[in-house]
């Protein structure tokens, strides 16, 4: 445990970042899957709207800095391809 009022603050301050990263490295993945399974379960119109929320937790991350800019890049095209696909 820290001795120094500071220290102790920063150390508070981390944890709470670090819970509040983890929540939205959560929101992401679990976004992420919801889109995979509508694209797997072959329903456009599900897999499109799946996207929309896919697409804009993405950069929601990036502004955030859980993702850097080209992996949300990357993930962003990778989902329109498995969209577009879509037959």
């Amino acid at each position: 445990m820290a001795n120094i009022k500071s220290s102790a603050k920063r150390a508070e301050i981390g944890k709470v970042r670090e819970a509040r990263n983890k929540a939205n490295r959560t929101r992401l993945k679990t976004t992420l899957k919801r889109f995979d399974a509508a694209v797997v379960g072959g329903d456009k119109t599900e897999a499109a709207a799946a996207y929309t929320t896919a697409v804009k937790t993405v950069d929601k991350a990036a502004a955030r800095g859980l993702l850097h800019k080209n992996n949300a890049a990357r993930k962003k095209s990778s989902l329109t391809r498995r969209l577009d696909g879509m037959a």
